[in-house]
């Protein structure tokens, strides 16, 4: 009972202040109306009480974002500051979600813009009160909200509305190689960190779940969909790539193809206990294919076996022509493995030589 009338005493309190704010907001004056109105909106959007962001507050900002030159900073400044004084886990958690929602509010301009908010200093996600205080119970997945939304910020949706990592100075890959070479040294790290950072945010830490909670996983869970199929798609170019790499790079992959085995192990996991929670029943989950321990071991040895076989190749005598059918025996062993232990479907790829080869024709050497 004591507990009860604390939290209705605090959530009192807290729309005091919210009103409170209101009025200091009134009395500053702005170069323009339309600050004053981002600015109460703000305080709105982020109320003392446990219901998600209004949709018409939500509305309203990024209408006035839209429609303001310069608003952005404003905007990111307002919610640093938010964060940064407030002493209330609700206020924090909404704050998060307003940040989260902004991001996913499909204007590639308002997103951009947020990027370059949080890369100069203006947007300050991180300087949440609670990032030090154990009282609140799901004070352990907020802070881990906070590590996934300074991910998600280096994140945009491209043309087709699909989740992307920043490109750095904005190079281009117009051959097929060289996007392949991309999608699996630049784009698949990056989806292994932002992976890294869903499975951290699992709604267990915050039981039992309260709506904010339930919002931001919801919201987590549907962009992990759409990284996850990048995810699988740079995996499994990979995979193709594997023999025809270098040793050193073969080793970094076969650490990436280790590390993407257990996090999409876990991921499985994760969507299977979240179909279990009311409210996110109904997502769209996308089928995990994992891909086991043994189908990386066995894609080492072949590898392994195929650079054996590229060296034999250039020792002389007659070592070389027992050593090679040996090699080709070996790759035969590991396409069978491969085929038994896979569950990728590698497409089979067709490559054209350009050298030419001069066969003898002994029957034309004889006399006639």
């Amino acid at each position: 009972m004591r507990l009860h009338l604390s939290a209705k005493f605090r959530q009192v309190l807290g729309q005091a202040k919210d009103q409170a704010s209101i009025g200091r907001a009134i009395v500053q004056k702005y170069n323009e109306k339309a600050f004053f109105d981002i600015e109460v909106a703000v305080v709105r959007a982020t109320s003392h009480d446990d219901c998600p962001v209004d949709d018409k507050t939500m509305h309203e900002i990024l209408f006035l974002v839209s429609n303001t030159p310069g608003a952005v900073p404003f905007l990111s400044e307002q919610i640093s500051r938010r964060l940064a004084k407030t002493r209330d886990y609700l206020v924090a958690g909404k704050t998060l979600l307003l940040i989260h929602r902004l991001l996913r509010s499909s204007s590639r301009c308002i997103e951009q813009q947020l990027h370059i908010a949080y890369t100069s200093g203006h947007l300050q996600i991180g300087c949440c009160w609670f990032m030090m205080s154990q009282d609140y119970p799901s004070f352990s997945f907020l802070q881990n909200y906070v590590a996934y939304l300074e991910e998600r910020v280096g994140w945009i949706i491209n043309q087709a509305g699909k989740l992307e990592p920043v490109m750095s100075g904005g190079t281009k890959c117009s051959r097929y190689k060289e996007k392949s070479m991309d999608l699996v040294f630049h784009i698949l790290p990056k989806c292994q960190e932002f992976i890294a950072k869903v499975l951290k945010c699992s709604p267990v830490d915050a039981w039992p779940m309260d709506n904010l909670v339930q919002a931001a996983t919801g919201s987590i869970l549907k962009e992990s969909f759409q990284v996850y199929m990048t995810y699988s798609d740079g995996v499994g170019a990979l995979i193709n790539m594997l023999f025809d790499l270098s040793r050193p790079a073969r080793e970094l992959a076969s650490g990436m193809l280790r590390k993407a085995s257990q996090q999409i192990e876990d991921l499985r996991v994760l969507y299977e206990m979240c179909r279990g929670f009311t409210g996110m029943k109904s997502l769209d989950y996308p089928t995990v294919q994992a891909i086991t321990m043994d189908h990386i071991v066995a894609l080492e040895e072949c590898s392994s076996y195929n650079t054996d076989a590229g060296s034999v190749l250039k020792s002389s005598g007659g070592e070389r022509v027992f050593s090679v059918s040996t090699n080709l025996r070996d790759s035969v062993t590991c396409n069978e493995k491969i085929a038994s232990t896979s569950l990728f479907l590698l497409p089979v790829e067709t490559k054209i030589s350009m050298v030419w080869v001069v066969f003898d024709n002994e029957e034309s050497d004889k006399p006639t």
